[in-house]
């Protein structure tokens, strides 16, 4: 069940960046797929899902992560939110839709 919700953001989440879903797990840097990925963290772990199946996710897709940076991740979309009122309706959005 938690790997549908999770395909679910992974979705949403390639759309909203319009990026390939292969490119959000690769190891690249780019701001983008980073931003992406950390949304895809939050999003996630306001669910609530637990850190131990985010990681095996991403895992699954090809993309290694530990805790610590999933958690950063998390943390990075936290502070974005104080500032930015879009990212706070895009969440909304995203969460609206993903359904199950």
């Amino acid at each position: 069940m938690k790997s549908d919700v999770f395909n679910q953001y992974v979705d949403r989440v390639t759309e909203l960046f319009r990026i390939e879903k292969a490119d959000l797990f690769t190891k690249s840097k780019k701001q983008e797929l980073v931003d992406a990925r950390h949304l895809l963290y939050y999003l996630c772990a306001n669910r609530p899902m637990k850190l131990i199946y985010i990681e095996k996710y991403m895992a699954e897709n090809g993309y290694e992560i530990k805790h610590n940076s999933i958690i950063h991740g998390i943390n990075s979309v936290e502070n974005k939110l104080t500032n930015d009122e879009d990212l706070s309706s895009v969440i909304k959005d995203i969460e609206k839709a993903v359904y199950i």
